[in-house]
């Protein structure tokens, strides 16, 4: 009787962690949503955070849980991970995701989970438990996703351009602080979407480990999802505000008709990842369109310096919140 009450006592401990990580998920990458929103003045912060989460936590009810069930099953052999794995993947992405918005630096939530259960599951497995065609889709668009906004962001930004090029710029900017409104409520949805299902798969795979689920299930209880888009969306009220200023005026100087433009495809980009259940990373997506936006006026328009450093933070978060999910997963095994 007692190894069982400890297993569940550890089970509800990594939950709570897994929660915590997600709260921080949305904290962290509030500002992917709020950013242009509230650079462009349409929304005043405090505004845009509660619109933000509202959309977020609505996203239950549109999307299917393909990206849950990638992350739950899909990076790597679910009878590989156990509580140890679990932990050392929430540790590892956890660390990565303060030190990032400790400098204010816009990095990948996503990615940071998808390294920590990496480096978690190599360090006691080796290579041989990880599944290849999940780990080639996420990390394919690292590249897909930010490319993809980029080019959605620049042609929209081009079209609205020529279709408005005879309309006086105060009568467009009137017009375009309405419709971001509509954009702003799309991409946060988006990010609800795909974010909240990463976290609930780390937890529908510590349920698979433990035995309080099946690998055949079709889908985990509803009570994790519930938490888990609820604890994004009050992540998002308390905002990331160091990421805000980064992402919505040092990368380029937006208006309302370049926010609307950056939303909306970066909204069409992470509707088509969540579908694919493909778990990309809001910050690659929305930083690609912006600077898409910006270039459309000319390339002095986008600070490629600090788009390149953001460049790096995503180049490195992978490895290094594996490295510390490798450390945590290995300090977990003396703990307990």
């Amino acid at each position: 009787m007692e190894p069982v009450q400890t297993a569940l006592w550890v089970v509800v401990v990594l939950v709570a962690l897994a929660i915590l990580f997600d709260f921080m998920n949305g904290f962290h990458d509030a500002a992917n949503s709020i950013a242009t929103v509230v650079s462009t003045g349409v929304l005043r912060p405090t505004q845009a955070v509660v619109f933000a989460a509202f959309f977020n936590f609505i996203a239950i009810f549109i999307f299917h849980l393909s990206v849950a069930a990638t992350v739950g099953k899909g990076i790597a052999d679910p009878g590989v991970v156990d509580t140890h794995v679990v932990f050392g993947a929430l540790v590892g992405a956890i660390t990565w995701n303060v030190i990032t918005w400790y400098y204010g630096i816009p990095s990948s939530s996503s990615h940071a989970l998808i390294g920590g259960i990496v480096g978690a599951v190599v360090a006691k497995s080796g290579t041989g438990a990880l599944v290849a065609s999940g780990i080639f889709k996420t990390v394919a668009f690292i590249f897909i996703s930010p490319l993809l906004g980029f080019v959605l962001g620049s042609l929209m930004m081009v079209c609205v351009a020529w279709i408005f090029r005879r309309t006086r710029p105060n009568k467009v900017d009137k017009w375009f602080r309405r419709l971001q409104l509509l954009s702003a409520g799309a991409y946060s949805l988006g990010h609800g979407g795909n974010d909240a299902q990463k976290t609930i798969g780390i937890i529908w795979l510590l349920l698979i480990a433990t035995g309080y689920a099946s690998a055949s299930d079709s889908s985990p209880p509803i009570w994790a999802i519930v938490s888990c888009y609820a604890a994004i969306g009050m992540g998002t009220m308390f905002g990331g505000w160091r990421i805000v200023k980064t992402m919505g005026q040092k990368i380029t100087k937006l208006k309302p008709v370049g926010g609307f433009c950056a939303e909306s495809g970066g909204a069409l980009t992470l509707f088509l990842a969540t579908m694919l259940g493909v778990p990309v990373s809001t910050t690659h997506t929305i930083t690609g369109a912006i600077v898409g936006v910006g270039s459309t006026q000319r390339a002095s328009a986008v600070r490629w310096g600090v788009a390149g450093n953001i460049v790096w933070a995503w180049i490195l978060t992978i490895p290094a919140s594996a490295f510390v999910a490798a450390v945590a997963y290995w300090i977990s095994l003396q703990l307990y």
